[in-house]
């Protein structure tokens, strides 16, 4: 702090003019992201039937609106930092609204990935703004439970998506579910329009372009380079995105360390609260959409529920973690980040654990929906911890690192965990089946042709089945065992990821008051010196 005793441009007030309305104003627009991540879960087995789709083009439309959200968030958000943050906004959801119809009216599955990736672009430019203004605009207790309930109401809504898309799948057609935020969306842009401030602490340093395009190809590439690891005799293409995200990524931290004005401030990145918060989030994250990613094409394909069912299926979820994330804000108060962060891995760990050990081909709901309550407890305790950790680790001027760091946590978590979990789903179903074929007294009648269809995917499968109805039963069996073969492998890796990232907590987060103390340097070493520019 400066001892001139006047006031610092980079310090906000403790809440903003009509604060009530600015708060609403972002998490509804940040409810639009939100939704439109999550609808198009419940609605993969539906996509998979009308385009034959194998299992991973449905991993790539449930995982491209992540990447593109996730390879978009650092370069927008440093955009938003630089041109303003609320014209970033009001720009991503105005986009939203062609991707959405885009999305809802694809042709074939190609042009469904593509129509995600661009709506994960608008997300881009709106989501991660939203988190960035809460930390311009709030500061202090205000701040954490203004936080608390971005991340609340934000993980709630993004739940609540399955719901909905699972009621609109009973009535109408699979694009249905991407129109269900459009109403959304409009209501957001007025309210923001009219609501948020144009202004608060923006940067005067110009976008490093460069770094931009490079963080775009690092994620990017990393993520591509995952879902297609599994996929048949597309080895070399994977091997050539991975070199892409390596090449990516070193030069992007060697523009980091040199440009003048980085996009990504390594030297604020390396401070202990902000850096293993960013991977603690990207676990917890990561593992909640995973876990919704494989749970509910498992509630379809293997437990027979209808869309519906399966989409209300994940409401303990839901209301576990609109209950449980702001009593999280009065436990980083009274015991810090580190342990409240540390009791949510452990419900995450259970819950994982429990899917691996109970979750079966004739498991009840009870079994369900107990795995549910715990991933709610989990990422309803951890979630605002990793968020509070980051935004009150840099100088409001890098809101935008913050935010988008914070986004990072999310879309990159999901976009790798699912990309993870798909391709050992779809590995794991593709080997189960093609034992299963081989061990059979049948196995001489099945043509290559009719085993590629088979151990392509599980609605695959169906369709297969529906053709030669005398082996349907024992096809749809075969499935069944196959996708469960499959999505054990997924939650066995869900579980390591977890216990590696409670580790790295454990070992490496500071506790309540060394964490306090390191936030209060942090500040004084980030606020503005007597004399210097902006004072």
């Amino acid at each position: 702090m400066s001892t001139s005793g006047a006031p610092h441009l980079d310090v906000p007030p403790e809440a903003p003019a009509r604060a009530s309305l600015v708060l609403a104003s972002l998490i509804i627009v940040a409810a639009v992201a939100n939704l439109n991540l999550s609808v198009a879960n419940v609605a993969l087995p539906a996509i998979g039937k009308a385009f034959d789709s194998s299992q991973t083009a449905l991993n790539m439309v449930a995982v491209g609106y992540s990447l593109g959200l996730a390879a978009s968030v650092l370069y927008l958000g440093a955009v938003g930092d630089r041109h303003g943050r609320k014209l970033l906004l009001l720009l991503g959801i105005a986009l939203s609204v062609p991707a959405c119809l885009l999305a809802a009216y694809a042709p074939s599955d190609a042009v469904l990935v593509a129509a995600r990736v661009l709506g994960g672009l608008s997300a881009g430019m709106a989501y991660p703004t939203t988190l960035a203004l809460i930390t311009a605009l709030w500061s202090g207790p205000g701040r954490t439970k203004s936080i608390a309930l971005w991340s609340a109401l934000g993980g709630g809504i993004s739940m609540l998506g399955p719901v909905v898309a699972g009621a609109l799948l009973e009535r109408f057609y699979w694009g249905s579910v991407f129109l269900v935020t459009l109403p959304l969306a409009v209501v957001a842009l007025v309210m923001a329009l009219l609501f948020v401030p144009a202004h608060a602490n923006e940067s005067a340093e110009p976008v490093d372009d460069l770094g931009g395009v490079l963080s775009v190809l690092l994620i990017a590439g990393l993520v591509l380079a995952i879902n297609f690891a599994a996929v048949p005799r597309q080895g070399t293409v994977a091997v050539g995105l991975g070199v892409i995200a390596l090449a990516s990524g070193a030069a992007f931290f060697r523009r980091q360390r040199r440009a003048p004005n980085p996009l990504y401030d390594l030297h604020i990145a390396g401070r202990r609260t902000f850096w293993v918060a960013a991977c603690a989030g990207i676990i917890v994250y990561g593992s909640m959409m995973g876990s919704a990613f494989i749970s509910q094409q498992y509630l379809q394909n293997v437990l027979g529920y209808n869309p519906v069912e399966a989409g209300a299926a994940i409401l303990p979820l839901v209301v576990m973690i609109v209950l449980v994330a702001p009593r999280s804000a009065k436990l980083v108060e009274t015991r810090g980040a580190r342990t409240t962060l540390l009791i949510g891995y452990a419900f995450l760990f259970l819950a994982f654990a429990w899917m691996l050990l109970f979750w079966g081909e004739h498991s009840g709901y009870w079994q369900i929906g107990l795995a549910y309550v715990l991933i709610g407890i989990g990422a309803g305790l951890a979630g605002t911890p990793a968020s509070h950790s980051l935004t009150g680790s840099v100088p409001v001027r890098r809101a935008g690192m913050a935010s988008g760091t914070a986004d990072l946590q999310r879309d990159l978590g999901g976009a790798v965990m699912q990309s993870f979990m798909g391709v050992l789903l779809t590995a794991g179903y593709a080997s189960a089946f093609s034992a299963a074929i081989a061990s059979s007294a049948e196995s001489r009648a099945v043509s290559d042709q009719v085993q590629s269809e088979l151990t392509k995917s599980f609605s695959s499968a169906e369709q297969v089945a529906q053709q030669h109805p005398q082996y349907a039963h024992q096809i749809v069996a075969a499935a069944r065992q196959s996708f469960l073969h499959g999505d054990d492998r997924a939650y066995t890796v869900g579980l390591a990821a977890i216990g590696l990232g409670a580790l790295l907590v454990f070992l490496k987060f500071p506790h309540r008051d060394a964490e306090r103390e390191l936030l209060r340097g942090y500040s004084t070493e980030d606020s503005p010196r007597p004399g210097a520019p902006g004072e």
